[in-house]
């Protein structure tokens, strides 16, 4: 299983754009082949950072999906938004404890 972790930092007056966005193409993004979790997390100090947490059953699952015409029209949106670069972290699951 890969793990995807991508940090999204946003100007301030962009984040209800952003928010409402993705509660509109979250289940899609979720439905994508090879997709078996996806997360959404707001930094507790720093309200303008968001990190994404996706789960992927292979790197050419995440790879198809960053390179469909869906993910284009995502990106093309979200990243008029930053106020950042933003940083993503492709990384391997080791251990889950519950």
């Amino acid at each position: 299983m890969l793990v995807r972790i991508v940090k999204l930092s946003f100007h301030e007056e962009n984040i209800p754009a952003f928010l409402e966005n993705f509660e509109s193409i979250k289940e899609r993004i979720r439905n994508a082949p090879g997709n078996r979790l996806l997360e959404l997390y707001q930094d507790k100090d720093n309200k303008s950072i968001f990190f994404t947490y996706s789960y992927w059953d292979t790197e050419d699952d995440l790879e198809n999906y960053r390179n469909s015409e869906f993910f284009n029209e995502v990106w093309t949106f979200t990243k008029k938004l930053f106020n950042d670069k933003p940083e993503a972290w492709s990384v391997d699951k080791l251990a889950t404890l519950i």
